[in-house]
C-alpha cells in the first residue's frame, strides 16, 4: 500500500473537498485503490498556509472557519500565504494546485505549477489557466522531471472527458468534437426557454452559485474559449492558442430568438467546437449555434455540460455530466491522483 503525501495550493471549495473526502474515504482507498493521501501543507492567499510534514488532520481542515488568515489559528499556521515554501518545503509527493483562473497570462497557478514540476512532483489541477496557455512547456517540464502532470478537471470537472476520449477511444481518430462546456451559460439559456429575459436569468444563476458577481467569462464564451484549446490541443494534436479561436457569447440573444427557434423544433446553445481538416489544420470556435431537437446536444439543459465527439471508426460519441460543483471537482483530483497512481504501479512492474 501506498501512502501520498499531498499539498494542496488554493483551500477554497475544492481542495476543501478534497480534504472532506480524504477525512472520510481514506481508509476505503486504501483497499480500493492501493494508496492514502496524506496533507502535508496547505496553503491560500485568504486563509494563510500551514506545513507538517507528519500530517495535518483532513476533517479539522475542512471546517476550518473561512477568515482571513484562519490557518495561523492552527499549531504552527501562518496567516501569510507562503506558497513556495509549503510546495518546495512540506515534502509533498503530489501538489493538488485548485487557484482561481487567470485567463489573461495564468498566474499565479502557473508558477505554482512550474515550482513543483521543478522540484520533482507530480501536479494535479483543476485550472484552466495554465494549460490553456502554458500546457505544452509544463507538459515538457513534468516529461523531464519525470512526474505526472494531469488535469482531468480542468475541462467538465467530475465528468471525466479527457480522460475517457483518449483511452476509451484510442485507435478510432477524433475529427472533431462540440460541446456545452458552461454550465452557467447553458443554465441561462434553459431559464430563457421558460420565459425568464437574459438580465433576469443571469440575476437566478448568480443567486444559485452558478454564476459570479461579473458574469462576463461565461456568457460571452471566454471561459468556454479556454477549454476548447485545451481538448483541440490534447485531442485533436492541435497548437492552438487562445487568439485562434474565434468567440462570440450568448448575451445578444432574445426571447424572442428562443421563441422563434421554438416554433421550428430547435434551442440555442452556447457551442465550443474544433475541427481537424484535412491538410491537419484544426480550425476552432465558441459561439452561439441554433441546434434542432434530434441534436445529441439540444437536450442538455441546466447546469449540465456534455461534448460529442466525432471519430472516424464509431461516429459520434457524446458523454455528459456536471460541469461544476466542488465535490465533483474534487473527484476530479482523485482521478488524477488514481491515474499518476495507477502508472506509477505499471512502473514498478
Amino acid at each position: 500500500m501506498t501512502e501520498y503525501k499531498i499539498a494542496l495550493v488554493g483551500f477554497g471549495g475544492v481542495n476543501r473537498a478534497l480534504a472532506q473526502l480524504i477525512a472520510e474515504r481514506n481508509e476505503d482507498w486504501k483497499n480500493a485503490l492501493g494508496f492514502t493521501l496524506k496533507i502535508v501543507g496547505v496553503t491560500d492567499l485568504f486563509l494563510g498556509s500551514l506545513i507538517n510534514r507528519q500530517g495535518l488532520d483532513a476533517a479539522s481542515l475542512a471546517a476550518l472557519p473561512v477568515t482571513k488568515g484562519a490557518l495561523a489559528n492552527l499549531p504552527g499556521g501562518d496567516a501569510v500565504a507562503r506558497t513556495e515554501a509549503v510546495i518546495k518545503d512540506s515534502g509533498a509527493d503530489i501538489i493538488a494546485e485548485a487557484t482561481f483562473t487567470n485567463p489573461v497570462d495564468g498566474e499565479p497557478a502557473t508558477t505554482f505549477c512550474r515550482w513543483a514540476l521543478e522540484n520533482g512532483q507530480h501536479v494535479v489541477t483543476t485550472n484552466k489557466g495554465p494549460i490553456a496557455l502554458h500546457g505544452a512547456a509544463l507538459k515538457a517540464l513534468a516529461q523531464r522531471n519525470h512526474v505526472a502532470f494531469e488535469y482531468e478537471g480542468s475541462v467538465m470537472s467530475g465528468t471525466p472527458v479527457i480522460r475517457l476520449a483518449r483511452q476509451l477511444l484510442a485507435g478510432s481518430s477524433i475529427n472533431s468534437f462540440e460541446g456545452i462546456l458552461n454550465g452557467t451559460s447553458n443554465f441561462v439559456l434553459t431559464r430563457m426557454e421558460n420565459g425568464l429575459g437574459f438580465t433576469e436569468a443571469v440575476e437566478q444563476a448568480q443567486a444559485l452559485g452558478y454564476a459570479e458577481a461579473d458574469p462576463t467569462a461565461d456568457v460571452e464564451g471566454h471561459d468556454v474559449r479556454l477549454k476548447v484549446v485545451i481538448l483541440a490541443n490534447e485531442l485533436l494534436d492541435a497548437s492552438l492558442t487562445v487568439s485562434d479561436v474565434r468567440c462570440n457569447g450568448i448575451s445578444a440573444l432574445t426571447l424572442e430568438d428562443i421563441d422563434q427557434a421554438r416554433q421550428n423544433n430547435a434551442r440555442w446553445k452556447l457551442i465550443g467546437a474544433a475541427t481537424r481538416h484535412a491538410d491537419g489544420s484544426v480550425s476552432a470556435s465558441v459561439e452561439p449555434r441554433l441546434l434542432g431537437n434530434d441534436h445529441p446536444l439540444s437536450s442538455i439543459g441546466g447546469a449540465t455540460n456534455a461534448v460529442s465527439f466525432s471519430s472516424d471508426l464509431i461516429g459520434t460519441v457524446t458523454v455528459s455530466g456536471p460541469g461544476a460543483g466542488r465535490t465533483e471537482t474534487a473527484f476530479a483530483l482523485l482521478s488524477d491522483i488514481i491515474s499518476l497512481h495507477q502508472s506509477a504501479a505499471q512502473g514498478r512492474e
